[in-house]
C-alpha cells in the first residue's frame, strides 16, 4: 500500500473511528491527532513526489470498481429514501437515474476499457492536496473548540458532535480522491460523496430551514452529477477510455465538446455558478467549520479544479466561451450583491461565489496567462477565505453577533482576533496581496487576447469588492483610538488554526514568485508543451514585496500585541466636544451623545432578488444556446 493510498484512506478510517467514539475528551484528542496526521501525510506525499510527479494504476481496477459500485448503490438507496421522506421527488429521481446509468455502464459497457493511470500526482494536484490536507485539517482542529461553544450558544439543537466530526473527515477523504483520480469513475464516486457529505453538514441542526437548504444543495449537486455520469458514459462508449488525461489530450471535436460541456455542468453546480448558486448561500445555516470547509478548501474548489483540468478543451471553443461568460456574469453580479449585505457570513458567501466565478472565467479562457491567474486565485482564495470564515465564527461567539455593524467593538473584546480578521480581509483585496495580483494578471491576459468585454467585467467586478471589504475593514479599525480592554478569550483549538492560517496568508503572499517558478510554470509547460511567458516581471515582484512589507506595519501600529500598552490615546474630532473617551460627545444643550458610525449598503441599487433573477435568466439562456450549438455541431 503506497503513501497516496494511505492519504486517501486515512481520513476515511478516521471518520469511522471518530463516529464510534462518544466520550468527548477522547474524541477531541482523536480529532486533533487525525487532523495532524492527515496534514503530515499531505506534506509527505507532496514533498516525496513533487519534483517528478507520479502516475500509476493499482492493477486491481476490477475489484475496486465492484466495491465502488456496491457503495454507490447503497448511497443511492439512502439518497432516494431522503428524497421520499422529505417529499423532494427530484432528489430521488436524479439519484435513481444516474445510479442506474452508472451501474448499467459498469456491467455492460465498461468491460475491455483499460485504465493505465488511475492516479496522477502532478504540480496542480500537489497544490490541491496541500490545500485540502493542511487547510482542511486546520478546520477540523478549529471545529473541536468551536463546537464546544456552539451548543452553549445554541442549546436548542441536538448535540451530534461525533457525527459532525466524522463527516468532516469523510469530506477530506472524498476530496483527496477527486484531486488525485485520473480514473473518471473513481472521481465521479468521490464527487458524489462530497455532495452527500455537504447535505449531511448543511442539515446538521435538523431545523426546517436546515433541511430545506440541505435538500436544495443535494438536488443541485445531483443534477451536476448526472452531467458527470453522462460524460463518462459517452467517453467510454465512443473512445474506449475513462481517463481524464486521455480526454484532455484529444482534439476538441463535436463529441469531445459535448463531453466537456457535461463536465462543465458538473463543475458549475459544484462551484455554485449561475444558475446553480443558491445552494451555497443556503449552506450558511450550517456551523462555521462546515461553511469554511465547503466554501474555501474543498467542495467548491472541486468544480474549479475540474475546469482547470479540462481547460485545453475549452479556450476559444463554444463551450469555453459560454463558460467564460457565465463565470464573468457570476463574478460581476455576486460582487454587487455582496455590497448590500451586513451579515458577515453572507458577505463571505457572496464573495466566495464571485471569486469562484473569477476562477472559472480565467480557467475556461484556456490561455497560459489566464490559467496562471486561475491557479494562483485558487491558492490565495483558499487560505484567505478559510481564515475569514473561521474568524467570523469565533467573532460570533465573542460578541454575540456576526453583523459587520457590531464588529467595531472587536478591538476591545479580542485584539488578536481582530488582527487575524484584518489579515484575512487584506489578503482578499489590498495591493499587493495575492488575490489582487491574480486579478491583475487575469486582466492582463484578457487585454493581451483582445477580449475587452471580459476586461470591463473584471474592472467593474473588482471595483465592487472595494465597497464591502473596505467597509468591513473600516468597522474593525473604527475604534482603534478608544481605550481597549480584552474581555474574552477564545478556545485554544480555535485560536491555533486561525493563527496558522493567518501565517499562511502572509507566507503565500510573500512566496508567490516561488510558487510561480516551481509550480505554475512547470505545470503550464507540461500542458501547453511551451514554456509560458511569466505574466509579472522581476521589477514588479520587487515592488509588490516591498509594498507587502510596508502593509504589515499598518495593523501593528494601532493593535498592541502586548499587555502593558502605555501609548497615549489622542482625542478625535466629533460632531461636538469630545467627552474624552472618544466614544461620546457633548451635543445640543450639553447633552452627552454616543457616536454612531454606520456603513452604506445601497440596498436600493444592489438588491439580491433582481440581480439573482437577472443572473439566473442570462446563465440559463447561455447554457441553452450552448446546447443548441452543440447539437448543431453533432448533426453536421
Amino acid at each position: 500500500m503506497n503513501a497516496i493510498t494511505v492519504l486517501i484512506l486515512f481520513p476515511l478510517i478516521s471518520s469511522a473511528l471518530i463516529y464510534l467514539v462518544r466520550q468527548e475528551n477522547v474524541r477531541d484528542i482523536l480529532v486533533r491527532l487525525c487532523a495532524i496526521v492527515t496534514a503530515a501525510l499531505s506534506l509527505y506525499v507532496v514533498c516525496r513526489n513533487f519534483k517528478h510527479g507520479l502516475k500509476f494504476s493499482y492493477g486491481q481496477e476490477h475489484i475496486i470498481d465492484i466495491v465502488l459500485m456496491i457503495l454507490e448503490i447503497l448511497i443511492a438507496i439512502y439518497i432516494i429514501s431522503v428524497g421520499l421522506k422529505n417529499r423532494k421527488w427530484i432528489i430521488s429521481f436524479l439519484a435513481l437515474v444516474q445510479t442506474s446509468l452508472m451501474v448499467w455502464f459498469e456491467l455492460t459497457q465498461k468491460s475491455g476499457i483499460e485504465v493505465h493511470n488511475a492516479i496522477i500526482l502532478d504540480k496542480l494536484s500537489s497544490i490541491m492536496v496541500l490545500i485540502v490536507g493542511i487547510i482542511g485539517s486546520l478546520i477540523c482542529i478549529y471545529a473541536v473548540g468551536y463546537m464546544k461553544s456552539y451548543h452553549i450558544h445554541h442549546s436548542e439543537y441536538k448535540e451530534r458532535k461525533s457525527f459532525f466530526f466524522s463527516v468532516l473527515f469523510l469530506f477530506l477523504s472524498a476530496m483527496f480522491g477527486i484531486v488525485l483520480s485520473n480514473n473518471l469513475t473513481v472521481m465521479y464516486f468521490c464527487w458524489e460523496l462530497t455532495s452527500l457529505s455537504s447535505f449531511l453538514l448543511i442539515g446538521y441542526t435538523k431545523t426546517a430551514e436546515a433541511k430545506q437548504n440541505s435538500c436544495k444543495a443535494l438536488a443541485i449537486n445531483l443534477f451536476g452529477g448526472l452531467g458527470f455520469c453522462l460524460a463518462i458514459i459517452i467517453l467510454g462508449m465512443k473512445y474506449q477510455t475513462i481517463e481524464l488525461s486521455t480526454l484532455v489530450s484529444m482534439e476538441p471535436g463535436a463529441v469531445v465538446l459535448v463531453i466537456a460541456f457535461l463536465l462543465c455542468i458538473a463543475a458549475l453546480t459544484k462551484s455554485a455558478q449561475f444558475p446553480f448558486s443558491s445552494w451555497l448561500l443556503g449552506a450558511m445555516v450550517a456551523p462555521t467549520p462546515s461553511s469554511a470547509l465547503l466554501h474555501s478548501a474543498t467542495m467548491v474548489k472541486a468544480g474549479v479544479y475540474l475546469i482547470i483540468r479540462i481547460a485545453p478543451l475549452l479556450g476559444i471553443t463554444i463551450v469555453g466561451r459560454i463558460v467564460t461568460l457565465i463565470g464573468g456574469l457570476t463574478f460581476l453580479l455576486c460582487s454587487f450583491m455582496a455590497i448590500q449585505q451586513s451579515d458577515g457570513k453572507k458577505i463571505l458567501a457572496y464573495s466566495t461565489i464571485a471569486n469562484l466565478g473569477l476562477i472559472v472565467l480565467c480557467a475556461s479562457a484556456g490561455t497560459q496567462e489566464s490559467l496562471w491567474a486561475a491557479i494562483l486565485l485558487v491558492i490565495f482564495h483558499s487560505v484567505s477565505k478559510s481564515l475569514l470564515f473561521l474568524s467570523v465564527g469565533s467573532i460570533e461567539h465573542q460578541i454575540g453577533s456576526r453583523n459587520v455593524e457590531d464588529m467595531d467593538i472587536l478591538l476591545k473584546v479580542s485584539r488578536r482576533l481582530c488582527l487575524y480578521m484584518m489579515i484575512g480581509i487584506s489578503g482578499m483585496f489590498l495591493a499587493p496581496f495575492g488575490m489582487l495580483i491574480s486579478k491583475w494578471v487575469a486582466m492582463k491576459a484578457f487585454i493581451d487576447s483582445n477580449n475587452f468585454f471580459v476586461v470591463v467585467i473584471l474592472a467593474y467586478g473588482s471595483s465592487a469588492t472595494l465597497f464591502y471589504w473596505a467597509k468591513w475593514l473600516g468597522k474593525l479599525a473604527s475604534n482603534a483610538s478608544t481605550k481597549r480592554k480584552e474581555k474574552h478569550k477564545f478556545h485554544l483549538d480555535e485560536e491555533v488554526p486561525i493563527f496558522l492560517q493567518a501565517v499562511l496568508v502572509v507566507i503565500s503572499c510573500f512566496s508567490f514568485p516561488l510558487i510561480s517558478q516551481q509550480v505554475l510554470i512547470p505545470y503550464l509547460t507540461d500542458v501547453f508543451k511551451v514554456e509560458p511567458i511569466i505574466p509579472i516581471g522581476t521589477s514588479d515582484v520587487t515592488i509588490m514585496l516591498v509594498m507587502l512589507s510596508m502593509l504589515i506595519v499598518l495593523p501593528i501600529s494601532f493593535i498592541p500585541l502586548y499587555k502593558n500598552d502605555n501609548r497615549r490615546i489622542v482625542p478625535i474630532y466629533m460632531a461636538g466636544e469630545n467627552t474624552g473617551d472618544n466614544t461620546t460627545f457633548y451635543g445640543f444643550a450639553g447633552e452627552k451623545q454616543k457616536v454612531q458610525l454606520r456603513n452604506w449598503y445601497m440596498e436600493n441599487y444592489f438588491g439580491k432578488l433582481p440581480l439573482a433573477l437577472i443572473g439566473n435568466l442570462i446563465a440559463i439562456g447561455l447554457l441553452c444556446l450552448c446546447i443548441i450549438l452543440l447539437i448543431g455541431g453533432l448533426v453536421r
